[in-house]
């Protein structure tokens, strides 16, 4: 089958006005939000129901084209980007938006896959329930990408990333077979968890089209805090004292720099600094705890000499400004110029000296460096971005990413961490993959691969 006849066929199946094969309407799904991976495609197709979608897999596996799944293209590892060689067929989900069902009394609601983040929390919210997954990019992030990459957010402390919110999934397998697995069941012990596969292989051994995600009730009550603290370890000190006092209770808990805060400071309009300035911070959220209560916790804390300073929201718009501080700091990064980033995860425990060790290693290798260091303290995530402030320097700062690269990823590994905890690996992270994971996991990792998409055409060069 040649190109043109592919493309026909794919019009015949989504309708002519949903593949795109003009240069300006294919542009927006050739690039990643940062900037940094520029593809080619054949076409963009967008099927509006997984029978589409099937189809579209059915047709590209005959005509052996590769497939590129794309949900809201806020990948920060290209893992929605095709590559250079223009063959692949970007398969866009946006169309599939709809929100199935909502069921209050299984606390489950089912969505398909290009509903975004913010629109699956709105049909929560309107059934008084909660959908606690919380991305800085939920506006425009889809349901389908969080599952691909198994999505973290600031509420893992107490409800978990996006494969403990997951019960069912529907996916599209490469041959364009429909596993039909969307179903809202706490308990299921029939066999293998199929659904675990998925979540989490961006697009690599199939394309998801819906899932069941849990609901949980809607706080009542919630107490936002932004307190000031003089170093890591006194920051991991105030989490263990605060999940002692409140367990389930405490929602968030976010470590940030000053270095941090001062990129949102300078390059967000209106942002403002809440407390005296600090070496870190801490974004704090409390929810059904007796806002009292945590008052009074916090006086202790600060009685003992654990926070130096600290505010507490007294209404919802405070709240939501102490958690724009937080929110905007990735905006704030892309606007100071580009940056090496790094997600990582180690034990929280080990927060402070993975901190200390890779801090002090990079400014012997690359004196005068700028470390931008926030993220989810609370379950042991860090976002770790490296720059340097002249615009001149950094330049020749990010053609050593390998070498930086080296640097952090071996500090982590050292700690038994990992070098990607919710941003996946795409195409940035494939090479180090090989480096860090055991030839063991490598080689069930291409088992699986090899198992289900045997031809190699969903979403090559990605993962491994």
């Amino acid at each position: 089958m040649t190109n043109d006849s592919l493309t026909k066929t794919l019009a015949g199946i989504v309708g002519h006005a949903n593949v795109l094969a003009e240069a300006a309407d294919l542009a927006p799904y050739l690039t990643d939000w940062r900037g940094r991976y520029q593809g080619q495609a054949l076409c963009v197709v967008r099927p509006g129901n997984a029978a589409e979608v099937a189809a579209v897999v059915r047709a590209c596996a005959g005509a052996s084209v590769p497939i590129v799944p794309q949900g809201g293209n806020t990948s920060l590892c290209g893992a929605a980007t095709p590559d250079g060689a223009g063959g692949a067929v970007v398969l866009s989900l946006g169309r599939l938006n709809r929100i199935v069902a909502v069921d209050p009394q299984n606390n489950t609601i089912s969505v398909e896959a290009g509903c975004t983040l913010t629109a699956v929390q709105e049909a929560a919210r309107a059934a008084d329930r909660l959908f606690p997954l919380a991305l800085a990019s939920e506006g425009s992030c889809q349901i389908g990408g969080n599952l691909s990459t198994n999505a973290g957010g600031v509420q893992v402390l107490r409800y978990g990333n996006t494969r403990e919110l997951t019960l069912g999934l529907e996916v599209v397998l490469p041959d364009g077979e429909i596993w039909a697995g969307r179903r809202g069941l706490r308990k299921d012990n029939t066999g293998y968890d199929l659904k675990q596969l998925f979540i989490g292989a961006e697009g690599t051994l199939g394309i998801i089209t819906g899932a069941v995600l849990k609901l949980f009730p809607l706080p009542r009550t919630q107490t936002t805090c932004w307190l000031n603290v003089l170093s890591p370890a006194a920051a991991v000190d105030l989490l263990n004292s605060a999940k002692t006092a409140f367990d389930a209770q405490l929602t968030a808990f976010e470590l940030i720099s000053e270095a941090s805060l001062g990129l949102v400071l300078k390059n967000i309009p209106d942002a403002a600094r809440p407390t005296a300035p600090s070496p870190w911070y801490i974004l704090a959220e409390f929810s059904e705890a007796d806002p009292a209560t945590v008052e009074r916790w916090l006086a202790r804390q600060m009685d003992a000499g654990g926070v130096a300073d600290a505010v507490v929201a007294h209404s919802e718009s405070q709240a939501k400004r102490l958690w724009a501080l937080r929110e905007n700091i990735s905006e704030a990064q892309k606007i100071e110029g580009i940056s090496i980033k790094h997600d990582v995860a180690v034990p929280v425990s080990a927060i402070p000296a993975f901190l200390e060790q890779a801090d002090a290693a990079l400014e012997r290798a690359f004196p005068g460096i700028r470390v931008v260091a926030f993220g989810h303290v609370g379950d042991g995530n860090l976002h770790y971005n490296l720059s340097k402030p002249d615009a001149q320097e950094n330049a020749a700062f990010i053609a050593a990413q390998p070498a930086v690269n080296r640097i952090v990823h071996d500090a982590v590994h050292a700690l038994n961490g990992s070098i990607s905890a919710e941003h996946g690996i795409g195409q940035l992270k494939r090479e180090e993959l090989l480096r860090y994971k055991s030839p063991v996991e490598i080689a069930l990792m291409r088992t699986i691969k090899q198992a289900l998409d045997p031809r190699g055409l969903m979403n090559p060069g990605k993962v491994v």
